[in-house]
């Protein structure tokens, strides 16, 4: 038996391929099932896109945090909006702040950040960062926990 709530959910149970581009990306969203405030996060430990100006590959681990108004992102949505950045040519910055935003206007969450934390290109990390403003008061948001890059030293 399905779930009246959901029958609009066009991804979730069905063979979704991957889009080609972010903007194709359906991103979508069901009824927040909680009338707390509370903080909800994905990680994306192997997100890809490439470099604009080489096409070389790009790798990142994304964290993403944010506390729902009245709705939430469907998880299955999220990973193939994720997974359209793969052959997306854009820098770091764009990437990171795309996603956010993106959210942001899907969403409308009381607050979001993401956390672009990207491995080395040419020997130097870049780590990007994206927020809605500052989290609502008494909602836990534990660290990240991703470390700055060391290599090897």
């Amino acid at each position: 038996m399905t779930d009246q709530r959901y029958t609009e959910l066009g991804q979730l149970g069905a063979d979704t391929p991957l889009p080609n581009t972010p903007e194709e990306a359906v991103l979508e969203r069901v009824a927040n099932p909680c009338d707390a405030p509370y903080m909800i996060r994905f990680v994306c430990p192997e997100f890809t896109s490439i470099c604009p100006v080489t096409g070389a590959p790009d790798f990142a681990h994304m964290v993403i945090d944010y506390v729902p108004r009245d709705w939430i992102v469907e998880s299955k949505s999220l990973k193939l909006f994720m997974g359209a950045f793969r052959n997306h040519g854009a820098f770091h910055e764009a990437c990171t702040t795309m996603i956010g935003q993106r959210l942001v206007k899907e969403l409308d969450p009381q607050w979001l950040r993401i956390g672009g934390y990207w491995y080395p290109r040419g020997g130097i990390p870049i780590d990007v960062f994206f927020a809605t403003g500052e989290a609502p008061a008494g909602v836990w948001v534990p660290d990240q926990g991703v470390p700055p890059y060391r290599g090897r030293g």
